[in-house]
């Protein structure tokens, strides 16, 4: 089965709880996975909460995302 993020709620500083389809839920802290041009933005924790569910998984406006096998396995 391939996980989906089903819903996602921001907690605090870089950390997301975020559910998926198959049940699981948890944290994840995506401070040390800011890296590169594209991830940029995110820095700024005003960008950072402003996420959205598409594609099954987290983006932002700038079309930054997250594999949603990564967040499946990073949560806890």
């Amino acid at each position: 089965m391939i996980p989906w993020v089903i819903n996602a709620k921001y907690i605090k500083d870089y950390t997301v709880w975020i559910s998926f389809n198959d049940g699981a839920s948890g944290c994840i802290d995506l401070s040390s996975e800011l890296e590169g041009e594209i991830f940029k933005p995110l820095k700024d924790i005003s960008f950072f909460k402003n996420f959205k569910i598409q594609g099954h998984t987290l983006a932002w406006d700038n079309g930054a995302d997250f594999a949603p096998e990564f967040l499946r396995e990073s949560i806890v």
